[in-house]
């Protein structure tokens, strides 16, 4: 079972502390202390998916150099502003790696590995883009 515990600071500031006692700030764009709660979850989203992906390219014996991921996501511009597309792009680099283990990594991530992907899965279309960058 996971386990987090979001204690407000004051104003419109909190203290979130997960399971593993590591702790974030969030906060609203107004306030900017912290991060926003929704960016949070796409946050979430694109660390989950990295775990996965490092670990399945190792398994692979792929030598992973580089991974940066970013998320964008379009909303819906009424209250509660839910995400309605989220677009993930992935640019890699190491020695030797292949387009297909890398497009094989990503899927087995969004498809069967990644918690948070299957979660918002049912409410909002996840698009993803690989780009292999050159050492």
């Amino acid at each position: 079972m996971a386990n987090v515990n979001v204690r407000w600071i004051g104003g419109k500031q909190f203290a979130a502390i997960d399971s593993t006692n590591h702790s974030v700030v969030l906060s609203t764009a107004d306030e900017g202390v912290g991060m926003k709660p929704s960016d949070l979850l796409l946050v979430a989203l694109a660390s989950c998916t990295a775990v996965d992906v490092v670990e399945i390219l190792e398994k692979k014996r792929m030598s992973l150099s580089h991974l940066e991921i970013s998320v964008s996501a379009e909303q819906d511009s009424d209250p509660p502003w839910t995400f309605r597309k989220i677009f993930v792009n992935y640019a890699l680099s190491g020695k030797n790696l292949r387009e297909k283990d890398v497009a094989q990594a990503i899927s087995l991530s969004e498809e069967k590995y990644c918690s948070v992907a299957a979660t918002i899965r049912g409410v909002a279309e996840i698009i993803t883009a690989f780009n292999i960058l050159n050492e």
